[in-house]
């Protein structure tokens, strides 16, 4: 990705590593902000590209060709209060938008483009759609008709932080917790839009939060988690994970399962805290021996992890992707997948999307994969080799959003402007429409309708 919405997902550390961590505004991020005509044209052009080695090809296992597995039926979500469903951040198997067409679609901010970046997951509770743009304006639509309800600005007016990027939305007890790039964590009133108390970080939050038993979650950009009450905004106990300078444009949030939290970071760390006190249980590096390039040296997982079932499921940049029992921090499992989304497990398998572009159905007992279904084949683009010499074209790879698993199908959004149903048994491609932008970040549910969010700064209901 060349321009500022080409970052969104993609690391600033290319071959030679540029230092990122800890960079608080967009421009100071940008390492391709140069007063030459034809790289400004380059950055103005506002598209995605992948710059990474593609994965190591996996295969379904032979045992497995041909083998059904469970799944269970699907449920209709009340509410959708975290960017993952729930605490655990897996919600198993939805019921919703069985015809898979547009209902409504409904404008909401600024859209990613150079200074902006839309990255926050939407959340769903009370009827109401909660979003924010890229300058970190609230809005709350009604569920139903797509009717705004109510806008808020909650950046502050500081000089340190013209722009900014990252952080995202979480709802409980009737209010909204917000956390940004502009360095604050936020509790709204979630009819109204009214601010209850806001407090200043030292560093910008990349990932949405998460709250529960009166904390909020949230992690910075250099890699510490912090908390704080959900009545005052009151700092509480804090984890430092290893400093990482090459880092995802892109960020997790923690899981909660019980009173133990896990937590993922940009050093390829996979975490879990007593969620009372901030104690380490354990903690394991989900980054490969042995790296080709440099691109490979960026270990972040950008992706929340998934508990389900007693065990944690996450994937890194760098190639791992890992099944760890979530009491004692043991793997299951692991297999080489690169990837910068969230994995769903569900039943007896677990999806999980490549940077490349590959959609896999994986066992969850044994690490085994059912089927692989490559969403980029024919979706190549040529596009200028902005890393290379003399402007040379090369074919770049859609990126694809984060699944979510509906009325038996997995959908997921593309780079391409499209979301794609895909059969949750076989893999095969049962319905594609356009939705006119970008969506990379993952679909939510809740009632009978499947809501996206577009890098334009649209919502998007389906039914």
């Amino acid at each position: 990705m060349i321009s500022f919405r080409k970052l969104t997902l993609l690391s600033l550390s290319v071959a030679a590593c540029v230092v990122v961590s800890g960079c608080s505004t967009v421009s100071r991020l940008n390492p391709f902000n140069r007063d030459d005509d034809d790289e400004k044209a380059i950055a103005s052009q506002g598209e995605r590209i992948p710059v990474i080695a593609l994965d190591q090809s996996l295969q379904p296992a032979d045992a497995l060709k041909g083998v059904d597995y469970y799944l269970p039926p699907p449920v209709v979500m009340e509410s959708w209060p975290l960017p993952g469903g729930n605490l655990e951040q897996a919600v198993g198997h939805v019921e919703a938008a069985p015809n898979l067409q547009v209902a409504w679609r409904k404008s909401f901010g600024e859209g990613s483009k150079r200074g902006y970046q839309v990255t926050a997951p939407p959340v769903a509770a009370e009827g109401r759609v909660y979003v924010m743009d890229g300058a970190a304006r609230v809005s709350a639509f009604d569920a139903r008709s797509g009717h705004e309800i109510w806008s808020a600005r909650t950046r502050p007016d500081v000089k340190r932080d013209k722009e900014a990027y990252g952080g995202g939305l979480a709802f409980a007890g009737g209010k909204l917790y917000v956390s940004s790039g502009y360095r604050f964590v936020a509790q709204l009133d979630a009819a109204t839009g009214a601010l209850d108390w806001r407090t200043t970080t030292e560093q910008p939050l990349r990932g949405a939060p998460t709250v529960a038993n009166g904390r909020v979650f949230a992690i910075t950009n250099d890699n510490v988690l912090l908390t704080f009450d959900t009545a005052t905004g009151a700092a509480g106990w804090s984890y430092q994970a290893l400093s990482e300078p090459a880092r995802i444009l892109a960020a997790s949030s923690p899981a909660i399962s019980g009173d133990t939290v896990v937590a993922a970071f940009g050093s390829g760390e996979l975490v879990a805290l007593r969620a009372a006190n901030g104690n380490d249980l354990w903690s394991e590096a989900l980054s490969r021996a042995s790296r080709t390039n440099a691109l490979s040296e960026i270990r972040d997982i950008p992706g929340r992890p998934a508990i389900y079932q007693g065990d944690v499921y996450a994937v890194s940049h760098s190639g791992v992707f890992a099944a760890t029992d979530l009491r004692t921090g043991s793997q299951k499992w692991t297999l080489p997948v690169s990837g910068i989304t969230t994995p769903w497990p569900a039943g007896d398998v677990v999806f999980v999307v490549s940077k490349a572009g590959e959609v896999m159905s994986v066992s969850r007992e044994s690490g085994q994969v059912y089927w692989v279904r490559d969403l980029s084949v024919g979706r190549e683009k040529k596009t200028g080799q902005f890393f290379g010499l003399f402007g040379r074209k090369f074919s770049s790879k859609p990126i694809w959003s984060s699944p979510l698993l509906a009325s038996n199908r997995l959908i997921l959004g593309g780079q391409t402007g499209e979301i794609v149903s895909l059969n949750a048994k076989t893999g095969e491609v049962e319905r594609t429409i356009k939705v006119g932008g970008p969506v990379i970040i993952g679909p939510i549910a809740m009632g009978d309708t499947i809501y996206v969010v577009t890098d334009e700064a649209q919502l998007i209901a389906l039914r």
